[in-house]
């Protein structure tokens, strides 16, 4: 059995690329049934980001319809009577020229939620600027400090604004839905994914004009080249971790029981030259030897992997972190809830336009109008 309290949950997903996909991705593997509109040639993900399309559309069905057309106008009225939730990620001003904006959809169902995401928000001096994850985490403070003790400030792999964003969606949406349960309204919800990074780096870094740029980083907390030119992750934060480590090590390198190592305070003062002494200590070992020794000492040590390799191992198969349908395989959302694993993998990444007919069948529309609908949007394409 799964965790899936959202089935029954209807949502109409018009975006594209990351955070809106992302969003409904969360709320499809609770169960939401979740229909993605997507223009004549696809969300442009389909081709920019193949893999990453293919990861964070599970669980849904697409439809592809050409909104510049009149055809498609019925379908959105449909589709807004239809939904609890409509999402869109248009840059602002947009959303409204396609006739899919609040104020049109939420006259027809007046109990709509209906989420924005946007670069830097429906409103404000920079509401039309154009931008991308690197920009909005670079400018809202995520690429200020360094994330290792001697390092420089380096972006992540992980786009976190807009996956941050993505979360943030979710979590205004489910409080959303918990007002209307109350009030019976529905919401319009406006999220800057700007602001979701600003929220973020605010909350590891503070907002003072004076903030240590060491103050979120240890120098036992870091990753380490090793001798066979991989690295080890050390999590050393806690004391008794530091005094496990030293036990282990002292043999090879004395210099870790210099005194002035002893408290985090003095580490922290004395972080280069103790850096340095590690990043000299590792590289007498393999990554795999030093994880095999320092493991069962109880020092948090890991080693590097990529997801794939996360997939297979037991802790994976233990957690039921897997799913697979249909010959596909994806990540599960990270929960647990009851004794029971939360989320599903009912279907896979569906087609461009694989469940148009379906869907327009659902909505009411007799077989001809669909096919001239359908017609229409492939006519566009």
């Amino acid at each position: 059995m799964s965790w899936l309290p959202l089935s029954g949950l209807k949502v109409a997903d018009f975006s594209a690329l990351i955070p809106g996909p992302f969003t409904t991705a969360i709320l499809a593997d609770l169960g939401a049934d979740v229909i993605k509109v997507e223009p004549p040639r696809g969300d442009s993900g389909r081709s920019l980001l193949p893999a990453v399309f293919h990861a964070i559309n599970r669980n849904k069905r697409s439809i592809a319809l050409d909104l510049k057309h009149a055809a498609a106008k019925p379908v959105i009225e449909r589709l807004a009577r239809w939904a609890d939730i409509v999402i869109e990620s248009n840059r602002p001003g947009v959303s409204a020229r396609l006739g899919i904006d609040y104020a049109s959809l939420s006259a027809l169902n007046p109990g709509l939620i209906y989420c924005s995401l946007s670069g830097f928000g429906q409103n404000g001096p920079w509401r039309d600027k154009p931008g991308h994850d690197i920009g909005y985490v670079g400018a809202s403070g995520g690429l200020s400090y360094p994330g290792s003790w001697l390092g420089k400030p380096a972006r992540s792999s992980i786009p976190i604004a807009d996956m941050q964003g993505g979360s943030f969606g979710t979590i205004a949406i489910l409080a959303a839905l918990h007002e209307r349960s109350r009030s019976g309204r529905g919401a319009e919800l406006d999220l800057s994914l700007y602001e979701a990074g600003l929220f973020c780096a605010a909350l590891r870094h503070g907002i003072g004009g004076h903030t240590d740029p060491r103050a979120h980083i240890w120098p036992v907390n870091d990753l380490f080249e090793t001798a066979d030119g991989s690295v080890l992750i050390l999590g050393i934060v806690e004391q008794h971790f530091w005094e496990n480590f030293r036990a282990a090590v002292k043999e090879m390198e004395p210099g870790v029981m210099d005194p002035k190592f002893d408290t985090d305070p003095s580490r922290r003062k004395h972080g280069d030259e103790l850096s340095r002494l590690l990043k000299q200590l590792f590289l007498k070992k393999t990554a795999q030897q030093w994880h095999d020794l320092l493991e069962p000492l109880d020092v948090p040590a890991e080693l590097p992997m990529t997801p794939a390799e996360a997939c297979r191992t037991e802790y994976a198969a233990a957690r039921k972190d897997v799913a697979e349908v249909d010959g596909e395989r994806h990540i599960l959302f990270p929960l647990w809830a009851n004794g029971e694993r939360g989320g599903a993998l009912r279907r896979g990444t569906p087609a461009l336009n694989a469940d148009g007919a379906a869907v327009l069948c659902e909505l009411g529309f007799a077989p001809a109008e669909a096919e001239r609908i359908l017609g229409s949007a492939a006519a566009a394409n």
